[in-house]
């Protein structure tokens, strides 16, 4: 490891993430992993960049010193954001499997059982198909998750990092609220956002805000797309403020005019489902424990609407296309995993098809402490009214 002192993190963290990580390794018997994902590459090392398209992967071994192999241009990355000493790359006319299966072999570390990330959208099967080739004397298997045990859990160092991150949402947040009025167009509304995130140091967050208004907020995962807000008509806002990678998001609901009877009513109903996951998020209970407890006040709203998603998802460190964590842990029904203090959640009571085509959502970005559950905002959570 290179010693620095200019990291977002210490380098008695960045110890502490490698030290536990070869723990997990020796109880599943690895000589060495192979780590392509982006996410958790960054979780390791630092090592972030926009160009994770191409292949980028960090050989551990068990007890040698750890190295890089990347395109030759994000060699750059590994110099100046990682501790990585050891660095390998390839042009962007080479066979970058070839490469890698070079450096494997050159860097003369065991090799006798390789665990790889066969989950990881960066390292296709017809990579992996190839590295088996390359590399007869290995016994590749898969390791998903031996990174992520470790990212599931946030040190006191992350959560600092994430309270960066929640300035910079709820900055955000707080300029989508002054932008909603009759009148202004969902794009008008979501630069607002985008400026004052970045202008309170957020980074480019692994996905823009979403930002829709009247019939359009029941329709899932879509964002601004010029529509004039119209007098009488709600906007649905969606921001994930992100700093080094590191993401906490947060939804809510604004109305233009007078709020009607049923928008008061599913106000009532999203804040009863923010309670109860405050009253319940705590080390001990279950994932689904907590879903079925926020479920039931959901289930129980008289504006014919239905929670139709999971209700939360661990979030963190992310690249696009999303900004949770939800593939490591999510809040479902029948999810039993048990919850631990440091686990960070975005929880997300949604009520879809409110008066039949309409959505309002009210959330929260939480993390769970020794004996309950704290929010990373301030910002009031009550429907605004333009």
């Amino acid at each position: 490891m290179r010693e620095r002192d200019d990291l977002t993190f210490s380098m008695n963290e960045h110890r502490r993430r490698l030290g536990e990580l070869r723990e997990r390794m020796a109880r599943r018997g690895l000589d060495s992993v192979l780590i392509s994902d982006p996410e958790n590459l960054c979780y390791l090392t630092e090592h972030q960049t926009t160009g994770y398209s191409y292949l980028q992967a960090l050989v551990v071994p068990l007890e040698h010193e750890p190295f890089m192999v990347t395109r030759r241009l994000e060699r750059s990355n590994v110099e100046a954001r990682t501790w990585v000493e050891r660095s390998y790359d390839y042009d962007d006319t080479a066979d970058a499997i070839a490469a890698l299966s070079d450096a494997i072999r050159g860097a003369e570390v065991p090799m006798g059982r390789l665990g790889i990330e066969r989950s990881s959208y960066f390292l296709p099967a017809h990579h992996r198909d190839r590295l088996e080739v390359a590399l007869p004397d290995t016994d590749i298997v898969d390791c998903w998750g031996i990174v992520e045990e470790g990212r599931i859990t946030k040190s006191a160092e992350e959560i600092e990092v994430m309270r960066k991150a929640a300035y910079a949402t709820e900055q955000g947040m707080a300029a989508g609220f002054e932008a909603t009025e009759a009148g202004a167009t969902e794009n008008e509304i979501a630069a607002a956002i985008c400026a004052a995130m970045f202008r309170a140091g957020g980074e480019y967050p692994a996905v823009l805000p979403y930002v829709t208004t009247g019939p359009r907020t029941k329709i899932g995962h879509a964002t601004w797309e010029g529509r004039v807000l119209r007098p009488g008509e709600h906007a649905f806002l969606e921001v994930g403020g992100c700093y080094r990678r590191y993401h906490t998001a947060m939804m809510r609901t604004v109305v233009t005019g007078e709020k009607s009877a049923a928008f008061a009513s599913a106000e009532r109903t999203l804040l009863r489902g923010l309670e109860v996951a405050h009253e319940i998020l705590r080390p001990g209970v279950t994932a689904g424990e907590v879903d079925r407890a926020i479920r039931r006040e959901m289930d129980a709203n008289d504006v014919g609407a239905e929670q139709v998603t999971r209700l939360g998802y661990s979030i963190g460190i992310a690249f696009a296309p999303s900004w949770d964590e939800g593939y490591i842990l999510s809040l479902k029904p029948a999810e039993e995993t048990v919850l631990r203090a440091g686990m960070t959640f975005h929880v997300i009571p949604l009520l879809w098809g409110i008066d039949g085509d309409k959505a309002a959502g009210i959330s929260d970005t939480v993390r769970i402490t020794d004996d309950g559950c704290e929010s990373f905002f301030t910002l009031r959570r009550e429907i605004a009214v333009a």
